[in-house]
């Protein structure tokens, strides 16, 4: 595992596609909201740009991340919940996503308002296993 930033990175053993794809599915038999998934390659090839397979998946639960916002409005700067898969230089894929400890220092968050959002470590676990 790498951090960096409150950026926690996780190897994957899947593409970057499927690894993505492996996410939804789990949050789907979850119930969880899927707000949009942005392929940042296909996005950067209509403007004749290229780069590594990136895709960005923004999903969440208003009934956890609205009391956060609540309580500290400019944490809608990072909700909904973020996970990003990305190809590096080297071809190797990782996951990666806000750290919940650098969120709830970041936003001055109490405890029982962080439980909303630390299902993101077994979520990305689940996805990557």
């Amino acid at each position: 595992m790498n951090s960096n930033n409150g950026i926690i990175s996780l190897p994957s053993p899947f593409s970057v596609t499927e690894t993505i794809d492996r996410l939804v599915a789990i949050l789907q038999t979850k119930g969880i909201n899927i707000f949009a998934r942005i392929d940042q390659k296909a996005e950067a090839e209509k403007v004749g740009l290229t780069m590594p397979p990136t895709q960005l998946l923004l999903f969440g639960n208003p009934k956890a991340g609205t009391p956060l916002m609540v309580a500290e409005p400019t944490i809608a700067l990072d909700l909904p919940l973020k996970v990003l898969a990305w190809e590096s230089a080297n071809g190797e894929v990782w996951l990666s996503y806000n750290d919940t400890d650098y969120l709830k220092q970041r936003f001055s968050l109490a405890d029982e308002l962080v439980k909303n959002i630390a299902v993101i470590p077994s979520l990305v676990e689940q996805t990557l296993a």
